[in-house]
């Protein structure tokens, strides 16, 4: 990553750095997953098309914006951001969304797997950071627990009246989706 011979004021050389890689990876992630939801708006079909094309929209709009701010904190912090899609495959310790045209409870099986992840990376993410610089922290903590909301949302649609999900035991976004239909 490129670097600026500066970071924000009480930080060190060393933590604004630290920091900003940190950033990167949830700038990839981010870009990442504004793609998948918008791949998911477009190939979603079934009874419930409608409403799961709806929902997607305003996540989509909500995690670029993540991505704008993660990116402004690593400028801020001296460091030079990313967001290319090779940046993406890079950082990527995640496989490709790999469902297709398939039905809203599909794709919602599958997504729900999509941010189990991110939010978990997220979540080591805001442990690491908060050593380093508690003004990220609080970023990514907010932003997180968006995230977290719009993965209830996807679960509401999902879950029977006792509460369980179809998609529990998946390990991969097929086995997820599949287990939906």
């Amino acid at each position: 990553m490129s670097k600026s011979s500066y970071t924000v004021p009480g930080l060190s050389d060393a933590d604004g750095s630290r920091t900003a890689q940190i950033l990167q990876e949830r700038l990839s992630a981010y870009n990442d997953l504004h793609l998948t939801l918008k791949h998911i708006h477009w190939n979603v079909v079934g009874p419930n098309f409608i409403g799961v094309h709806e929902m997607i929209d305003p996540q989509v709009e909500l995690v670029r914006g993540y991505a704008d701010e993660v990116a402004e904190r690593i400028a801020a912090l001296g460091g030079s951001p990313k967001g290319t899609p090779g940046a993406i495959e890079k950082n990527r310790t995640w496989d490709d969304y790999s469902v297709g045209r398939d039905t809203a409870q599909a794709h919602l099986a599958a997504l729900d797997l999509v941010y189990d992840g991110l939010i978990t990376d997220n979540r080591k993410a805001i442990d690491e950071v908060g050593k380093l610089d508690p003004i990220t922290e609080d970023v990514l903590i907010g932003q997180t627990g968006q995230l977290e909301k719009f993965q209830w949302f996807v679960r509401a649609h999902l879950e029977n009246a006792s509460g369980a999900l179809p998609n529990a035991d998946a390990q991969t976004e097929k086995d997820a989706a599949d287990s939906a239909r």
